[in-house]
This record gives C-alpha cells, sequence and structure tokens, in this order.
C-alpha cells in the first residue's frame, strides 16, 4: 500500500490506538509525558508521532482545525490499521454552571458540521464507542477527577455561533461546542472503529467568555493545567484500551 497522501504514512508504521489532538503543537505536549517517542511523519495540520505510555504503545496524530481536516485523518488512520482514536481537545461550555478549565467526556456530538452529512443522513447519531467511553469516564472518576459526562455540539463556523445557535444548544443540553467530534465519531462507527474525546473548557458561550488567542499565553491557569489532567486522562484510558 502506498503512503497516505495528506498524513504520509503507510500499513504497519503506527499502532492500533491513536490519541488525536487538533493542535500539532498538542502532539508534543503529549509525547512529553511518553517514552520511546519517535516522529513518524509530518505535513500540513498533521504530526504523527508513535510513543510509549506505561508499556502501552500508541500513536498521537494531529487533525487540524474542523470536521474536513479531522475526517481525512480517521479515513487515514483507518486506511494503515488503527482501531481506536481519542480525541483530547478543548472546547466552549454551553450551560452556564460549565467553568473554564472544567473537563467534559463526549457521549455524542450533534452534527451541526456538513461533514458526515457527506457520508450520511443527519439523522444517524454521531455517538462514542461505549468502551472508550466508559474507560474515559472510569479513569477520571477513579482519579477523583470532576468531569462533566454528556452530548457536545459540533460545528464548522467558529465565527458565526450566533445568540440563536447558541441558546438552542443549551436549550437542548449540549454541554460544549467544538469543531472535530461528529465527524470522527460518524467515520469510526462507519468503519468499524472505536471513537471518543475528552476536551478541556477553555470559554463559555452562555457566559459570553471566549478562547484566548494560544493557549500558552491566553487560557485562565485552569484550563492550563486541565489540559495537562486531560491528556493524562487520555494516556491513562489507552492503557486499557
Amino acid at each position: 500500500m502506498a503512503k497516505q497522501p495528506h498524513l504520509l504514512v503507510e500499513a504497519g508504521e503506527l499502532t492500533d490506538i491513536a490519541l488525536v489532538p487538533g493542535d500539532p503543537g498538542r502532539v508534543d505536549r503529549i509525547a512529553e509525558h511518553c517514552t520511546d517517542v519517535e516522529t513518524v511523519a509530518s505535513n500540513r495540520e498533521y504530526k504523527v508521532v508513535n510513543a510509549t505510555y506505561d508499556d502501552r504503545q500508541l500513536t498521537i496524530c494531529s487533525t487540524g482545525i474542523g470536521a474536513p481536516s479531522a475526517a481525512i485523518a480517521a479515513e487515514e488512520l483507518e486506511s494503515v490499521g488503527v482501531e481506536t482514536v481519542l480525541r483530547v481537545g478543548t472546547c466552549g461550555a454551553l450551560q452556564s454552571d460549565i467553568e473554564i478549565g472544567d473537563m467534559i467526556v463526549a457521549t455524542g456530538a450533534a452534527k451541526d458540521e456538513g461533514t458526515s452529512k457527506r457520508y450520511e443522513s443527519a439523522t444517524l447519531p454521531a455517538v462514542a464507542h461505549h468502551e472508550v467511553l466508559s474507560e474515559l469516564t472510569a479513569v477520571a472518576r477513579g482519579r477523583d477527577e470532576p468531569v462533566h459526562v454528556g452530548p457536545i455540539a459540533t460545528d464548522d463556523a467558529f465565527y458565526a455561533e450566533t445568540e440563536e445557535y447558541i441558546q438552542e444548544w443549551e436549550d437542548a443540553g449540549m454541554l460544549a461546542v467544538e469543531m472535530e467530534a461528529a465527524a470522527l465519531f460518524t467515520l469510526a462507527r462507519r468503519k468499524g472503529m472505536r471513537a471518543g474525546a475528552i476536551c478541556t473548557v477553555d470559554g463559555n458561550l452562555v457566559e459570553g467568555t471566549q478562547k484566548g488567542e494560544t493557549e500558552d499565553n491566553e487560557l485562565p491557569e485552569k484550563a492550563k493545567n486541565n489540559v495537562e489532567r486531560a491528556i493524562k486522562l487520555a494516556l491513562e484510558a489507552t492503557t486499557e484500551l
């Protein structure tokens, strides 16, 4: 099999499980907790690394921003043998009692994006795989980490999230909004993969607080700490998946 055109990887180069942050910089941040770190490829928004955490071999692959690039990553990861994808990202809260720095484990994602609808009807669910969801939740609760578990929304237009959209999401009980999970959940289900997502809250749209320009300089300290905690929870979950 030839190299995949975007990830620039081929069969046999990666492991069976991949942590998939959006930001290529977070690939390095996750890898700092691991040993035997090896960069496999780097192209466009995609950085792919193999590493070991607590004797568990894993892959870390950035997806870039949004559902289209996340879907490309999922397609190409599956093509070379990856069986599980676990998103480690950030999100904007949609409920007033969710604070910046809190963590959310997604049970499913509303398809307020266009990519998944090219694969299937919007009426079909975009849900996390029960084994990944259960393990993320168990690890968090086992460490007495406060975590919100429930549905989120995936949206394409970061700068077009109007008050009407926010109100609709809030009324529907969505916990947060981000830009990749629905596509990842949809592609995983269709291709027989497992998928899950754990995200740190970096703003609250209901309260009118927005994420900063950069993670290092603009996120509140609690959110910075929770990114690290979310990474550790995801890594621990991989040891049982």
